[in-house]
């Protein structure tokens, strides 16, 4: 659809500050990870890259690529998709869907069911409809969101073999990530919109930090990884306390997670899969926080799923996918999503504000007002 790409132009890509995967082409697909993960084990195939979607079971979209290309640090974006002939895009905002007034409710109505059920927590998502005048690269959009992101960050993705079109991001949140033996991830949960001016924004980083609500939303995440991940673990660190981390528009807490692997032939794509979902996205107990969901939401699809590699030596990486959208197959339309933790404690309209900022990343890189979300 895109003659004039580059010709570097990946099919799958994963930036991140420390390291980068490009690939390019297609030898073999699978929507079955056990099928992918004994294809690795056996050493049939050097990689697979692709997406898992947010639903336990659901089809993944995994590649074998034909090419492989490693980067030492994150990616820039081509000139084309920057200067170039390729840096066109016409975008407007087709649908939003809960309203203000629906997602006030839906939380406020989460809230009740904490109190009295087995849950203690649920991420519950909004999402915004895109229309594109034209047909749209998905690779100009990747490229508008690692360019918004101070780190590089950013992530494409091939649907197609689950039956989608482009998952394009930049997510700031580790699933799991391994390298020979040594494990590490990075949760987010708990988090608040960046404040107008330095003052105030340093406040609300503060404010984050000393929060009991938001400390409970984030400690429900790091307790579910510690128990996915101690057994397969010699050695586990997790600090007590969270960090502060910044994107361009939210403060979150954050907790850098370490481990050796009893077994380092254990791959990252099997990790993910251990791991996926945690509390960041979905909630707990799981089982209960996804039943909610699957009332209250439309299917999510692979938002809040995760986007990665792993090599047949196990290597790998997955990042959480969320700062997302998925452009459809034909490239004219792209829907995102944005979620907040609901714990016992939270405040309904400031659930709502959450998602509002969160959805800013996307909508301000297709030249949409980060407000209209």
């Amino acid at each position: 659809m895109f003659a004039s790409r580059p010709a570097s132009a990946p099919d799958f890509l994963l930036s991140r500050p420390h390291g980068s995967v490009r690939t390019q082409g297609s030898m073999e697909t699978f929507t079955d990870p056990e099928d992918a993960i004994t294809a690795l084990r056996d050493n049939r195939v050097e990689m697979v890259v692709g997406a898992l979607p947010f639903a336990i079971g659901g089809d993944v979209a995994l590649t074998v690529p034909e090419k492989i290309i490693r980067e030492d640090g994150p990616l820039e974006p081509h000139a084309y998709y920057r200067l170039g002939p390729g840096a066109q895009l016409h975008a407007r905002l087709t649908g939003v869907e809960p309203s203000r007034e629906e997602h006030i409710a839906r939380v406020q109505a989460a809230i009740n069911t904490i109190e009295r059920t087995c849950l203690e927590k649920v991420v519950l998502a909004r999402r915004v409809d895109i229309g594109f005048d034209e047909p749209t690269d998905p690779l100009l959009v990747a490229a508008r969101l690692i360019d918004g992101s101070p780190t590089n960050n950013g992530f494409i993705a091939d649907l197609s073999p689950a039956g989608g079109g482009t998952l394009v991001g930049s997510s700031p949140e580790v699933l799991i990530k391994k390298q020979g033996s040594t494990i590490s991830a990075y949760p987010l949960a708990g988090s608040v919109p960046r404040g107008g001016d330095k003052v105030e924004d340093e406040l609300r980083g503060r404010s984050l930090l000393e929060s009991s609500k938001d400390a409970l939303e984030h400690q429900f995440v790091v307790d579910a990884l510690r128990g996915h991940l101690e057994p397969l673990c010699s050695q586990l660190s997790i600090p007590s306390r969270p960090e502060l981390m910044r994107t361009r528009e939210m403060w979150h807490l954050a907790t850098p997670i370490t481990g050796q692997l009893k077994d380092s032939g254990v791959s990252a794509l099997e990790l993910a899969l251990v791991v996926h979902p945690t509390p960041a996205i979905c909630g707990t107990p799981t089982e209960a926080a996804a039943a909610l969901i699957e009332t209250a939401e439309d299917p999510r699809g692979f938002y809040a799923g995760a986007v990665g590699w792993s090599d047949a030596s196990g290597d790998g990486e997955f990042m959480v996918a969320i700062r997302c959208a998925e452009v459809a197959a034909d490239c004219l339309s792209a829907r995102a999503w944005a979620g907040g933790g609901i714990v016992a404690d939270s405040v309904p309209v400031d659930e709502f504000d959450e998602t509002t900022a969160k959805l800013g990343t996307l909508l301000r890189a297709l030249g949409i007002s980060a407000s209209a979300g």
